[in-house]
């Protein structure tokens, strides 16, 4: 195995607590439209890792005839918003202190879906943007996760081959596109535990970040 030389975080449930609102904001979305808790879940699972235009894309192909998806997802976005702007988006657990230890040792980057002028503010007003090197997001590249166009990007932004980074993710999107890409990849699930298809991908399953520092 090569020596790993740098370390690219997801920022959705990984870095920030993103997920849980996001996920609060697509129920409150889906009740306004009549669109049953089941059916929810199952579209709120099938747009983690992605950008939005991938994710309307998903949407508009297996829901285009039921509801408007522009409607749906520009009403997530305002329970988001609202939701985020109430109670302000948290850190997860740890994740000052292992970007503090790890930026110290590793370069250390960011490659999120989520479009840029929702990362860098976040990133921001968290108090952690300085921690990255670089910072990719899902509007600088054409195909989202689980393709490997972001993690490449990534990679060519930082200087490092895929072969000697580690990808730190949430989602079996992120997993599948780290993984095509060629980096290493570290699981600490959120939302969704890993299936033995993307355990079948993993170099590492961890259950928090604070894992991380026995790792590197």
């Amino acid at each position: 195995m090569k020596k790993i030389e740098a370390i690219i975080f997801d920022m959705d449930g990984v870095i920030l607590d993103t997920e849980s609102i996001s996920k609060r904001a697509w129920y409150a979305a889906g009740k306004d439209f009549g669109i049953d808790t089941a059916e929810i879940e199952k579209i709120f699972r099938l747009s983690m890792g992605c950008n939005k235009n991938d994710t309307k894309i998903a949407l508009e192909n297996l829901y285009g005839s039921v509801f408007s998806v522009d409607e749906f997802l520009k009403k997530t976005s305002v329970y988001f918003d609202k939701i985020a702007g109430e109670h302000g988006i948290p850190l997860m657990n740890g994740a000052k202190q292992v970007l503090e230890y790890l930026s110290s040792r590793y370069c250390v980057a960011l490659a999120s879906s989520t479009r840029r002028s929702r990362v860098i503010p976040q990133l921001t007003d968290a108090g952690v943007i300085d921690f990255f090197k670089t910072v990719t997001t899902g509007d600088s590249v054409t195909h989202s996760k689980p393709a490997p166009d972001i993690y490449l990007s990534a990679c060519e932004s930082i200087g490092y081959s895929a072969g000697v980074c580690a990808a730190v993710e949430d989602s079996p999107n992120g997993i599948k596109s780290a993984y095509a890409a060629g980096l290493f990849c570290i699981m600490i699930p959120d939302q969704i535990e890993p299936d033995e298809e993307i355990k079948k991908l993993l170099w590492k399953l961890c259950e928090s970040l604070d894992d991380l520092k026995s790792i590197f």
